[in-house]
């Protein structure tokens, strides 16, 4: 719920519903290449394609509200900024306290070595790794769960040796893939979903059979 997130962060990236609000943390796992993306894209090529993965996250997520036609839905992607620059939501925040990831970051180093460099933190999932992506969030303002409880994330990296290897790797080395990685994990983006995102946005068309038009 809302407040877990609210409870963690400072004024200035707070949700604006009561702590009590319902929400989801929307992931996107290994198969959504070939499950959702490619069919997707598939059935849109003669529309107007910017960005195939956004396009099909919103699709998707459109469904999903449709599903609940009595229902106040609100959605935020993770793309999307307010008008200061920052963004709508902290993903990984939210996906640490909504228990589907751990987030790891420098204060879960005890000897911190990294001294005044700027380290970043990364969320791991207990099945996917590093294999995964956080969408959006889905928001119910109408529906308040004083008594869900909170559950807390797996940590799956859990010793320090581990640790420092998954923020080392992600800030310095993070364009080899190799944290996602840290710990052995139950599914991998194939080979084509690996080339189709070390590729530069304005070739990937190209990769999903798209011409110059679609976009």
């Amino acid at each position: 719920k809302v407040g877990w997130y609210n409870a963690v962060l400072q004024p200035a990236f707070h949700l604006p519903y009561p702590d009590d609000t319902l929400a989801f943390v929307v992931l996107s796992t290994p198969s959504m290449f070939e499950k959702a993306l490619k069919p997707f894209v598939n059935k849109e090529w003669l529309k107007i394609i910017r960005d195939p993965v956004d396009q099909c996250v919103s699709h998707h997520l459109s469904r999903v509200k449709e599903k609940f036609p009595d229902q106040k839905v609100d959605v935020i992607f993770d793309y999307e900024i307010l008008p200061s620059r920052k963004p709508k939501f902290l993903a990984q925040t939210a996906a640490h306290v909504a228990g589907a990831t751990y987030y790891y970051q420098r204060k879960d180093v005890e000897l911190d070595p990294w001294g005044k460099k700027k380290i970043y933190g990364v969320c791991i999932h207990p099945k996917y790794g590093g294999w995964f992506a956080i969408r959006g969030l889905l928001l119910f303002p109408d529906i308040q769960v004083p008594f869900l409880e909170q559950s807390a994330p797996v940590d799956c990296v859990s010793t320090q040796e581990k640790r420092i290897e998954l923020l080392e790797q992600f800030n310095f080395h993070w364009q080899d893939g190799r944290y996602r990685d840290i710990i052995e994990v139950k599914e991998r983006y194939s080979e084509e979903q690996r080339a189709y995102f070390a590729t530069p946005p304005a070739e990937r068309f190209k990769l999903l059979g798209l011409t110059q038009e679609a976009q």
